[in-house]
């Protein structure tokens, strides 16, 4: 998955990995330039929810203003996910507006002028795809039953609401837990989750490098004070190199849905509801770090290595949709007509992006770098800052919402990949088509844990005057 260190003055070499004395421009043992390293860049502010004025409806939701903006005091308009510019992180443009739809304003980025620094970044034992490296976790036991000799299903399909093999995705399971066209053993609870609910399905799986499943979810639905349904996806992501990662993602996911569902159903203004889940699962995994009895509390290393994930999430409630998210796990906007255009709805909080964004790289050049997954954002008592970063868009057609960590979007980088591989079907079959798209990462090597979570957005015929008028 994800990749993290910490620090405002470097603690080693990037070269060499050797510790620089103090005010050193170069490394001793290897001559390497340490104020290449740059600074940290301001992030860009959350896009604030700003709707234009219309008569409300009877009964309809009176949302206060957010109190918070998080990075920045400078509110955007609501704008349609289709509508940013830029690249996704392959170095491919993002499809472009249609004409006469308006494009959201954009923040200006740091100058590649601007003044260098340490980056703050994580580093992760996970291995990507093409990744030579032994990462240490255990390979698969058994022959991969997605193989030609194996693909073939079961004569007798299964019954309605019995156990389908999650290898082969067509086989029953035995009272053993052995699926009864590919032999396959199934995994363990951790190893393999599904959830479904009315308007939201995910899927969690171990994958085929790894030993355990350190990724998590959350998913569930309430309503608003009129009545009306909020759905509410959160997907974590375990950080491999520090300690406990599963639980951290676990308490995330957890802290994270609690406070959504305590928050919504009172009024609370969903962005700023979104915001204050994410520094709830802040404390959640803060509270894994604590020391035990005894502790020195001058110890400068007591929170080294703790426990750590990442944080991303999604909320339908009404017309609007909101995101949020800190790390390198991502949101996508999938239109129900997919000769629209698609969207990438995040921004990598990620050593690659950073390099982009202070003008120091390009971005085939950042991504061909070993330490393009190192995350320079994450949830942990050792994170350098916590900066949740939120945002509001308002679809003006259906579509589908994709969250997922990287275990996925691995194998679908771009928004026109991930679009790809989402089934036609998947706003009538969300469980299927989550399902669908963790074979997709498994079928592609599933170097890492998988998980995803897909939201069907609806949207309500508009009348005259609307604010949300189709382009």
């Amino acid at each position: 998955m994800s990749q993290s260190h910490q620090q405002p003055a470097l603690s080693k070499c990037p070269g060499c990995a050797e510790p620089p004395a103090a005010g050193d421009l170069f490394c001793g043992a290897c001559g390497y330039d340490l104020s290449a390293v740059p600074a940290r860049p301001d992030d860009r502010p959350t896009m604030a929810i700003t709707v234009p004025p219309t008569a409300p409806a009877a009964g309809a939701v009176q949302w206060p203003a957010a109190a918070e903006t998080d990075s920045s005091d400078l509110p955007a308009p609501v704008h349609h996910p289709a509508d940013l510019p830029g690249t996704d992180s392959g170095g491919r443009p993002l499809a472009e507006p249609e004409q006469g739809q308006p494009v959201a304003e954009q923040d200006v980025d740091p100058e590649p002028g601007a003044a260098a620094g340490p980056v703050p970044v994580r580093h992760d034992d996970r291995a990507v795809p093409g990744d030579a490296a032994d990462s240490g976790d255990f390979a698969l036991a058994a022959p991969d039953p997605r193989t030609a000799e194996h693909a073939a299903a079961s004569a007798a399909a299964p019954a309605p609401g019995a156990k389908v093999c999650v290898a082969c995705r067509s086989g029953r399971v035995d009272p053993d837990g052995y699926c009864e066209n590919c032999g396959h053993a199934q995994p363990r609870e951790r190893d393999h989750m599904e959830q479904e609910l009315d308007a939201v399905a995910a899927v969690s799986d171990r994958g085929l490098r790894h030993h355990r499943n350190e990724d998590s979810f959350a998913v569930s639905s309430t309503a608003l004070p009129d009545g009306s349904p909020a759905v509410v996806a959160i997907v974590c992501d375990g950080v491999s190199s520090a300690s406990r990662p599963d639980e951290a993602s676990a308490a995330a996911a957890s802290a994270a849905n609690e406070a959504l569902l305590e928050s919504l159903p009172r009024g609370a203004h969903p962005q700023q509801a979104m915001h204050e889940a994410i520094v709830a699962a802040s404390e959640a995994v803060n509270a894994l770090a604590q020391e035990p009895a005894g502790a020195m509390e001058h110890d400068a290393h007591r929170h080294q290595n703790a426990p750590a994930c990442t944080l991303v999430g999604a909320i339908a409630a009404g017309e609007l949709l909101i995101v949020g998210w800190v790390g390198d796990s991502r949101v996508y906007w999938v239109p129900e007509d997919r000769t629209r255009p698609t969207a990438r709805l995040t921004e990598d909080d990620s050593w690659a992006a950073q390099m982009v964004a202070a003008g120091l790289m390009n971005e085939a050049e950042a991504y061909a770098d070993e330490r393009a997954h190192a995350i320079t954002g994450w949830l942990g008592a050792d994170a350098y800052e916590l900066e949740p970063h939120t945002a509001a868009f308002k679809p003006d057609r259906p579509g589908l919402v994709v969250v997922c960590t990287d275990g996925l979007w691995n194998y679908a980088e771009s928004a026109e990949e991930m679009a790809a591989a989402v089934p036609a079907d998947a706003a009538e079959r969300p469980l299927h088509a989550a399902r669908v798209l963790v074979g997709h990462a498994l079928d592609g090597g599933g170097h890492d844990n998988v998980t995803v979570a897909l939201l069907p957005f609806a949207v309500r015929p508009q009348g005259a005057g609307s604010a949300c008028e189709t382009a």
